[in-house]
């Protein structure tokens, strides 16, 4: 249904108002937060295209998020390799991460697929936990510096917030291209009735695990840009409740948008950091939790889907 706004100019219209507001982002909150924004915005894109294009639901995304932040934090300041080279090494290990995970859980659907890869997302956990030596144990690993990229200097946050907004933004045109390719309509299918694929001759498995495995790099290429953010990487980076974040801010923009994730994002990690610093900050994963179940009440295909169903009904 949404990847015909992809190409329209309602859909330039929503990708133009979200930049505007991108680039004005540093300017109205703190630059960390704001590159925390981008970079979970990045992470949810990377998501949507598994569960929004694809059908696939993973409880284990942070596996790719947390463990290319903690390569690329451990290669700098462990092993004193440039920022550049450490990002590019902590790609390869997400992609490399996903091919596996996804030629195994790929072989199972629905809720036994989203088992598979939260066992797997576990397991990184666990060893995470189990070589302190390495990752830092519950410290983690920090960066005292961010270093340079292709010799532009990253201290200043101001300036890597923009350096992040070029890269998610690239990496968001490279996902609406996907799904707008002939590739992203045999995706299409397969979600709709996967059977009816089968029969016309698609190699779904083949399919899903391309799709597994590009979601899983821009998921770490996401995390990468956060853990160089904040200086560091943690287990929390790797853990169950990061999953579930993804999870919940595509729910609450719309699945199978692009943009909702993106919406989602911004309005979950906005609202967590700001209700975390009231008098009812104690309690915010209870405060989070009932926001979200109110949004999913209210908008059942997520903000940013209900607003364009409302839009085709306007204009129909």
């Amino acid at each position: 249904m949404t990847t015909a706004l992809l190409g329209t100019r309602r859909g330039a219209l929503v990708a133009a108002a979200l930049l505007l507001v991108a680039l004005v982002l540093p300017k109205l909150i703190y630059p960390v937060l704001a590159i925390d924004i981008i970079a979970y915005a990045l992470f949810a894109v990377a998501f949507d295209l598994l569960l929004g294009f694809t059908g696939l639901l993973s409880f284990g995304h942070a596996m790719f998020w947390g463990g290319a932040g903690y390569v690329t934090t451990i290669l700098v300041a462990r092993m004193h390799l440039p920022l550049a080279l450490a990002a590019l090494i902590a790609l390869v290990y997400a992609a490399v991460l996903a091919l596996i995970v996804g030629a195994i859980a790929i072989r199972r659907q629905g809720i036994y697929f989203a088992m598979i890869t939260l066992a797997l997302a576990q397991l990184q956990y666990f060893f995470a936990y189990q070589l302190g030596d390495w990752t830092g144990g519950e410290n983690g690993v920090q960066l005292t510096a961010r270093g340079n990229l292709l010799g532009i200097p990253l201290e200043n946050d101001v300036a890597f917030y923009y350096a992040v907004l070029v890269i998610a933004a690239l990496g968001t045109w490279f996902v609406v291209r996907v799904v707008r390719s002939p590739f992203g309509a045999v995706l299409g299918a397969m979600r709709e009735n996967e059977q009816r694929a089968i029969a016309l001759g698609f190699r779904v498995d083949r399919y899903k695990l391309v799709a597994f495995v590009l979601s899983g790099t821009l998921a770490g290429l996401a995390g990468i840009l956060f853990a160089v953010g904040n200086r560091l990487s943690g287990l929390d980076g790797v853990d169950w409740h990061t999953s579930g974040k993804v999870v919940m801010m595509s729910l609450l923009g719309g699945i199978g948008t692009v943009f909702g994730p993106i919406v989602g994002a911004g309005l979950f990690e906005s609202l967590d950091y700001f209700v975390s610093k009231t008098i009812v900050g104690d309690k915010t994963n209870i405060v989070m939790g009932t926001i979200f179940a109110l949004c999913v009440l209210l908008f059942r295909r997520g903000i940013v889907g209900e607003l364009l169903a409302g839009a085709r009904k306007r204009s129909s």
